[in-house]
């Protein structure tokens, strides 16, 4: 589990998500949108479904948390990010690899400029170094491009960006 220091005082903890964290999960996806779009969502339904994706998903995906918070008083989550791992077919003359797609990254707004981005997104680059990726991608929102940039990510094509680990 990685901490950083967050503002006044409390740190944040980036830990692999398990299925005990699918409630906050769920609760983070809600909020992703709620936020761009100003108001809340009425889908009932919404939180059945994302646990079905889930389960489907979990066999190669992995998901990361950051929440605050401790033992005593509990935890809040506060963001959060996946790796989708593809393995290349093996052809002749060449043996297939692996590569991460980086998506559905997000931090509550609150949380954006205290280092949770770069603390997610580090422990995303750690998992792809220990599963030899030979390639990180991801397809950026216009916002969010500069961040993957200046953490080492290059223009691929088609507003994909890439990163060799």
């Amino acid at each position: 589990m990685a901490e950083t220091g967050a503002e006044f005082g409390q740190q944040v903890s980036i830990r692999v998500a398990d299925e005990r964290d699918l409630g906050a999960l769920a609760a983070l996806r809600r909020a992703w949108l709620e936020e761009r779009l100003g108001y809340p969502v009425e889908d009932p339904g919404f939180e059945a479904s994302f646990a079905q994706w889930w389960r489907v998903e979990l066999p190669r995906r992995t998901f990361w948390i950051a929440e605050v918070g401790s033992p005593r008083s509990g935890y809040t989550a506060v963001g959060s990010i996946n790796v989708l791992e593809i393995v290349h077919m093996p052809r002749p003359g060449a043996r297939g690899g692996r590569i991460g797609h980086v998506g559905n990254a997000f931090v509550l707004a609150s949380f954006a400029d205290r280092g949770v981005p770069a603390a997610l997104l580090d422990a995303v680059v750690e998992h792809a170094r220990a599963r030899r990726y030979r390639s990180l991608l991801l397809a950026p929102t216009p916002g969010s491009a500069p961040f993957y940039r200046r953490a080492g990510f290059e223009p691929a094509g088609d507003g994909f960006l890439v990163l060799e680990p």
